[in-house]
């Protein structure tokens, strides 16, 4: 259910019919487009594929490496969009004079690109880190991780490098980036209430204030079910790693725990599409009109059979 949402989404965004500007847009799209990304690779070819289809050509060896780091690049670009989009909004509220260079169409889609690249060469190694489990028929199957991954310094230090970069640093960028936002805006008001009670009165509205308080408003949706979505697969993370011990069997709490953070990490890419419904009023009337269209064609193709 969550793929056609997904799509739909960035079909509406691209059409660029929700009253957001060219840059906020394609941040958006392309946050969509990752996050589809990750349901098909992560939770179709890689958990649903092995729990439910055990013997596939998706367990080859090298068709499920491939899926590792298609899985690993997808969930990387969903996380770091969410930054680059959390910094242009920074960016476009608190940096006035650089908004008008960065906060553009044209360096949005170098962001993202750069950015993009950047994070699937960084999972190419992950292809690397597999080994075959079983080998039937000269074939090789399945998806086993070698033992060197476990103690070949060039390895371990791999693993912390991709712990770091997703989510551990995207973790302290979202509550800096938001927290310098929200000191900006509190300032920022204050100033403007001042003035504008000086000149006009306290009872006419800023039309400047409220199109930041919109932004704002998708802004921190964003990034706060972000924080809470990632929130457990950070904390285990952080007690194993602090602990030194692993996640147990099947029926034992920390194994539990961390499906729990699995099960919250993937969910935080089938929420963006109901943030944008529930914040952007224009999203909403498009979302309404998209999902209508198709009921009233068939009813006007059925109308026309019936005559």
């Amino acid at each position: 259910m969550d793929d056609p949402v997904n799509l739909l989404a960035i079909v509406i965004l691209s059409r660029g019919k929700c009253g957001l500007s060219i840059c906020t847009t394609r941040y958006l799209v392309a946050m969509a487009a990752a996050d589809l990304l990750v349901i098909v690779t992560d939770v179709i070819l890689w958990r649903i594929n092995y729990y439910y289809f055990p013997v596939c050509f998706l367990h080859i060896t090298p068709v499920c490496s491939v899926s590792a780091v298609l899985s690993r690049s997808a969930t990387n670009c969903s996380v770091w969009f969410t930054i680059t989009f959390s910094f242009d909004r920074f960016v476009a509220i608190c940096c006035q004079k650089l908004k008008r260079t960065y906060c553009t169409g044209k360096t949005a889609g170098v962001v993202l690109g750069t950015v993009g690249i950047l994070l699937c060469l960084k999972s190419i190694p992950i292809y690397f880190t597999y080994q075959p489990r079983w080998i039937i028929n000269n074939l090789p199957w399945g998806c086993d991780l070698m033992a060197s991954c476990y103690t070949d310094p060039r390895w371990i230090g791999f693993d912390w490098l991709d712990k770091v970069l997703t989510p551990l640093l995207p973790f302290g960028l979202i509550l800096l980036l938001n927290a310098l936002t929200v000191r900006h805006i509190l300032v920022a008001s204050r100033v403007r209430k001042g003035l504008r009670a000086q000149s006009k009165g306290d009872d006419h509205s800023d039309p400047e204030m409220e199109s930041r308080r919109k932004s704002v408003i998708l802004l921190f949706s964003i990034s706060g079910t972000f924080i809470f979505l990632w929130l457990v697969h950070v904390i285990e993370f952080l007690y194993y790693t602090i602990t030194g011990t692993g996640p147990g069997q099947y029926n034992e709490p920390e194994y539990i725990f961390r499906q729990v953070g699995y099960m919250l990490q993937v969910s935080s890419c089938c929420t963006n599409t109901f943030i944008y419904g529930v914040t952007q009023s224009k999203f909403r009337e498009q979302f309404k009109i998209a999902v209508e269209y198709p009921v009233a064609l068939i009813i006007q193709l059925m109308t026309k059979q019936m005559k």
